[in-house]
């Protein structure tokens, strides 16, 4: 079989899969216990992150046959890299609510995962630094216990505000920062940039935050506002995927609302961009897809036609979310690289 044939149902079936295993979640019968979580993260020690300069890890890789590079060395910005929810399962400790950053399996599955086909987008002109953290369990966010969600969160908060301290304090030099994460990921990262950022004298090092998979209002800072074009710095974008001409049954409790930038031409009207603007996608094995599909923000959603990958006839799925960052990869690479240049161009 032709490898490029090869890419695209590996591309196919990757995504299948991710969203097949998504429906798989773990009921949590307890309440949360503030005497039953894990161990407090030490951030000076490297095992400590999923991604980080100083070590060797899945972040340093590029989709195979791609002609790019792991461009860190060079890399004069950061970007800390908040992952979503791996933990959906049933746990596998005494632990249900909150994830142990010492789970060997788990820190597998979030390296495997996320890092290797989300941050990687980022190598190409940014140091990585993604922390590993005490992430809530997916059932957090199902729970009509709200307060147990409210203490999963926090909890799993600290750890981010933990280890962005401590980079802050001994990696930054007060190098530009970009914000990057998806859906858990993004919850935290818009309280980190509440607390760090707007309004604060670190806006002036935010090259641009990257706030992926989380319905996010244009509102929701300050003085962080939403960027208009590829080129604007300082802002932030947003979008959820889904098939075209879906609203999930949610769609009413914050999507309606909601920021959609198209990942295609970064603007946040709804003009229709065709999958010759897609630079090229990843599929969960890491492999490169050009054209892998087209965008169009529609009400608060980033609706897409079924990708266009061998087999698209036979794809039914309506919730895009786990690929939100897969499908649009490489146009991600480009952008940060975009405004990083133009960030350093300004400043």
């Amino acid at each position: 079989m032709p490898p490029n044939k090869y890419a695209r149902i590996t591309f196919l079936l990757s995504i299948i899969c991710i969203n097949v295993t998504a429906q798989k979640i773990y009921t949590i019968q307890s309440r949360f216990d503030k005497n039953m979580i894990p161990p407090v993260p030490n951030y000076a020690d490297l095992k400590a992150w999923a991604a980080h300069p100083d070590k060797k890890d899945l972040a340093d890789t590029v989709p195979y046959k791609s002609n790019l590079a792991d461009n860190q060395v060079l890399a004069k910005v950061d970007v800390f890299f908040l992952h979503p929810t791996i933990f959906t399962g049933e746990p596998t400790s005494q632990y249900e609510w909150n994830a142990d950053v010492n789970d060997e399996v788990m820190n597998k599955s979030v390296d495997g995962s996320t890092i290797l086909n989300q941050a990687t987008a980022f190598n190409g002109s940014c140091k990585i630094y993604a922390p590993r953290y005490r992430q809530a369990h997916y059932y957090s966010f199902l729970t009509p216990n709200k307060e147990d969600m409210k203490e999963a969160l926090d909890l799993a908060y600290s750890d981010i505000k933990a280890a962005f301290e401590y980079y802050l304090k001994n990696w930054n030099d007060g190098r530009p920062i970009v914000i990057a994460s998806h859906s858990q990921g993004t919850i935290h990262a818009k309280r980190l940039l509440k607390e760090f950022f707007d309004s604060k004298p670190l806006q002036s090092k935010l090259v641009e935050a990257y706030l992926i998979g989380i319905a996010t209002q244009p509102n929701t800072f300050e003085h962080i506002k939403p960027s208009q074009s590829a080129e604007d710095v300082g802002g932030f974008v947003s979008w959820n995927t889904f098939a075209r001409d879906y609203y999930p049954d949610y769609y009413n409790e914050a999507l309606n609302t909601s920021l959609c930038t198209n990942p295609l031409t970064w603007k946040t009207n709804e003009d229709f961009a065709p999958k010759e603007l897609n630079s090229g996608g990843v599929g969960q094995k890491y492999t490169f897809v050009k054209n892998a599909a087209d965008a169009q923000c529609n009400k608060g959603l980033l609706w897409i036609n079924k990708p266009y990958v061998k087999g698209r006839i036979f794809l039914n799925i309506k919730i895009w979310h786990r690929a939100d960052i897969n499908l649009f990869w490489m146009n991600i690479r480009e952008n940060v690289a975009l405004r990083i240049e133009k960030y350093l161009q300004s400043h």
